[in-house]
């Protein structure tokens, strides 16, 4: 039998370029990997954009047929430039809803808020501008607010992350003070509504019982009739005013 011997320097050369290989192969595998991941986010876990990042599409000012020019789209960002007030909300700003109604929903987004400052997600809204002049009429909302500065912020039941005057909520060991982000989420199925902040759940209780009625009959919602009833309906985010900004705004439907 022939023997054929390769010489130990070819042998060195021919070892370092298969571990050349083997290592780009994997890099490129890795990479390729990362960038699938982040091309479906979103998509995998079924949530669906609300807002791209580019433009206002999907929104529009409650009541109108446009979306105020108070709301830009900023580095990736919604944001409310409540630079010129028109009384307690802002010039050419106003609270926006989405085109879209929902029913069972898992809503999830990140805001901050400017010093000072108070704002809102609004869910189940019904735009019906002859009953409701303004979407927190008939929607319950999520609060907004720099807790520190801004009076709201001192209220039980009006603080971030309360479910505005009908249920205080174990957010406030977990919200981030004016200027820093915070991821919340809401999700409603069946009449189970279940709130987040910053990944931690903070609130369980149950929509349109007999509790949930009596709650509403002892605060101002009381003198809004329908308030709080609708079972199908637009998310909104409010002006109040102040500056407010959102990003990952996505939802599921459940």
């Amino acid at each position: 039998m022939n023997t054929y011997l390769v010489p130990a320097r070819k042998v060195v050369t021919l070892l370092f370029a298969f571990t050349v290989t083997v290592s780009s192969c994997n890099t490129s595998d890795k990479k390729n990997s990362h960038n699938s991941n982040q091309s479906t986010v979103g998509k995998t876990d079924g949530l669906k954009l609300l807002f791209d990042g580019q433009t206002t599409a999907g929104w529009h000012t409650y009541g109108t047929d446009t979306i105020g020019t108070a709301w830009k789209v900023e580095d990736s960002t919604l944001h409310l430039d409540a630079s010129h007030k028109g009384d307690w909300q802002t010039k050419d700003g106003g609270d926006i809803v989405t085109s879209d109604e929902f029913v069972n929903f898992d809503l999830q987004l990140d805001w901050k808020i400017s010093e000072g400052g108070n704002s809102g997600i609004m869910f189940y809204v019904n735009e019906d501008t002859p009953k409701y002049q303004y979407a927190w009429n008939s929607g319950p909302e999520m609060q907004i607010a720099d807790n520190e500065k801004n009076e709201d912020g001192k209220v039980y039941k009006s603080r971030a992350g309360d479910l505005y005057e009908l249920f205080a909520t174990g957010s406030q060991p977990y919200v981030k003070p004016a200027m820093q982000w915070n991821h919340v989420e809401i999700k409603s199925d069946n009449g189970k509504l279940d709130l987040y902040m910053n990944n931690h759940h903070v609130l369980d209780t149950t929509l349109w019982d007999d509790a949930w009625k009596k709650n509403i009959a002892g605060t101002k919602f009381k003198d809004m009739p329908g308030f709080g009833t609708y079972k199908k309906g637009k998310v909104a985010l409010q002006d109040h005013g102040a500056d407010v900004w959102f990003k990952n705004i996505k939802i599921k439907n459940l």
